[in-house]
């Protein structure tokens, strides 16, 4: 292309030295064809730099090249293959038009794939902390006092960050799209290594290869989407708007969706092994369907599943120091979860609705019991075992056969939702729920996973780069109470004729009477600064205010550092961790931190 520039160029100087003028007075023409031969090349240059990038994006094909010429002269033509150098080859284009990783207009993480698209993106958040468990005395009740700081504790915490990239390829002759997303979170404050701490010793391995939210599928936008792999389940999904303190100290889920009250959300959770669908939006309305099978051989639920590495339901064999060594502190085997939401501009609204099938927790009935006590310890495997290892006789051998074997019951919970956001960029929302254990009326006087929460919050826009947030969570009185460290005595007779439960030995347990109160209330306050569209700096402040046997925490739901019940005592994790957990304590803190996502 270079050579017909260099061409013409040569024969337009060839006709100015033909014409080269004999006299002074017509150099004024000369002067103007030769600026007219200068401009004449400056086009050639603009339409061969034209004529490259075309070639760069296309294969080159048969044509007729039309050669430029100088100012007044007749074009020439040439009839060939015009063929770029090696270095000018076009990529591969597919039928869309899009070359291999070609970027795509409108997002920086987006590029075009043959026959489809593929994004990045991640959200990384650390913060720093200050949070005490015992804002105020609490009645130790005849306890030992906790073992090590239970005050102020300063803290780093990576929250909720992960790396990933979702995509989708157009399958030919065939209506769905073939989806796929790979999430792997990490910590950017601590070293990777297996979940571990005073109460619990898990197999899981932070920042493993795509621990979270992964899957394939196939979707269409007028029949929806059908995914297999692992994910945050309908009912969790459903309301994650309505949680402005996603991943602070003061999350929701410290009430919602958590039956017991510690830092591992029941209804909150991903889960593993699950086949979903998801609709369309049909006139506001959108619906969803998971189901996980349990994948577990024991008809009671205390197998790890197939194909995982932990128990179910986030806890591990030897979770809370008790025996048996078996999935017995909320394992369960098949789940189902969903939601249908229905929503019209600044209006949205969902009901939602999960169940947990044969839920194991008998080690609730060992600890009451004091199995967790015995020394030495024996590896127990059922609970006739644990009852004969005890020396149990009489009714006491019978009562503790009779608990720990009906100890088995599916759970659920059910939501109510509703936000509404105004024009003065004021965003509020409510939450109501109800979570329910079925067990038989002897079981009911330690059966703490039932009971209602409820949940308001409030966010204001004051700029376009600044906001606050307001939540008050509440978790109603349950059903009754399995006993803690510190828990207050009351009567052994649960109102069942001729029962009578013997203490444990150290006087916690509780039963459902009026004098229970393992109510709670939580506090959450935060604002938020964004340097940019992806950058935001978050200051938080929050406080759980605990009844006399209720012991619910901070940090639930993705922090890497939670605040919970537990003292320092024996802080091995697992079996060895006979872990102190006290009751009725106010916890609170302070974190500010910084969020980048992408």
């Amino acid at each position: 292309m270079k050579n017909y520039a260099l061409g013409a160029a040569v024969m337009a100087l060839g006709m100015v030295n033909q014409a080269l003028p004999a006299s002074a007075d017509k150099l004024d023409d000369l002067i103007k064809r030769m600026d007219a031969i200068e401009q004449n090349n400056k086009q050639l240059s603009k339409e061969n730099a034209a004529l490259r990038s075309q070639l760069l994006r296309a294969k080159p094909a048969p044509a007729t090249t039309v050669l430029a010429a100088p100012a007044g002269k007749p074009a020439a033509t040439v009839t060939g293959v015009a063929t770029p150098p090696r270095a000018l080859d076009a990529p591969e284009i597919d039928a869309q038009g899009h070359g291999f990783l070609e970027h795509k207009k409108g997002n920086p993480l987006t590029f075009y794939t043959p026959g489809g698209e593929i994004t990045a993106y991640g959200n990384l958040d650390v913060s720093f902390d200050d949070t005490t468990k015992n804002l105020n005395n609490f009645n130790l009740n005849g306890a030992s006092a906790p073992v090590g700081n239970f005050g102020w504790l300063p803290a780093i915490s990576t929250n909720t960050s992960y790396l990933g990239v979702r995509g989708f390829q157009h399958l030919p002759n065939f209506p769905f799209n073939f989806v796929y997303q790979l999430e792997v979170g990490f910590d950017i404050s601590a070293f990777p290594t297996t979940r571990e701490s005073n109460s619990n010793l898990s197999n899981q391995v932070n920042g493993a290869l795509f621990n979270r939210n992964t899957y394939i599928g196939f979707a269409n936008p007028e029949f929806g989407a059908i995914k297999i792999g692992k994910t945050y389940a309908p009912y969790e999904n459903s309301t994650g708007g309505f949680n402005p303190f996603a991943g602070q100290i003061g999350d929701m889920r410290v009430v919602m969706g958590n039956t017991g009250g510690d830092n591992r959300v029941e209804f909150g959770t991903r889960l593993s092994n699950s086949v979903w669908y998801e609709s369309p939006t049909i006139y506001g309305f959108q619906w969803n369907f998971l189901f996980a099978p349990g994948q577990n051989r024991s008809t009671i639920s205390d197998n790890i599943a197939a194909g995982n590495g932990d128990c179910t339901g986030g806890n591990d064999p030897t979770s809370g120091g008790n025996l048996p060594v078996t999935c017995s502190d909320g394992s369960f085997s098949n789940a189902i979860s969903t939601n249908l939401s229905y929503t019209n501009g600044p209006f949205y609204a969902t009901v939602a609705y999960e169940r947990h099938f044969k839920v194991n927790r008998q080690s609730d009935i060992s600890a009451i019991y004091g199995v967790a006590n015995v020394s030495p310890l024996v590896n127990f495997s059922n609970c006739n075992q644990v009852s004969a290892g005890l020396g149990l006789t009489g009714q006491a051998l019978t009562n503790y056969n009779l608990l720990c074997n009906a100890d088995v019951g599916d759970e659920d919970a059910f939501k109510v939702a509703a936000l509404y956001t105004f024009a003065t960029k004021t965003t509020v929302g409510g939450i109501f729920e109800w979570m329910h254990r079925y067990l038989p009326a002897i079981l009911q006087f330690q059966n703490e996973r039932q009971r209602n929460g409820s949940w308001l919050f409030l966010t204001q826009e004051l700029t376009p780069v600044d906001s606050v947030s307001f939540g008050w969570a509440h978790a109603f009185n349950a059903n009754g109470d399995p006993g803690q460290h510190n828990s207050a005595v009351n009567s052994t007779n649960f109102g069942v004729s001729g029962f009578v439960l013997p203490s444990d030995g150290v006087g916690t347990f509780a039963n459902n009477n009026n004098n229970n109160n393992n109510s709670a209330n939580l506090l959450s306050a935060t604002y938020k600064h964004k340097f940019g569209q992806n950058l935001t700096w978050y200051t938080a402040v929050a406080a759980t205010i605990n009844g006399p046997s209720a012991h619910y925490d901070l940090g639930a739901g993705g922090r890497g550092v939670t605040t919970d019940c537990h003292d320092a005592f024996a802080a091995a994790g697992g079996l060895a961790g006979n872990p102190h957990c006290f009751t009725g304590p106010v916890l609170a803190g302070a974190s500010t931190g910084i969020q980048w996502r992408f």
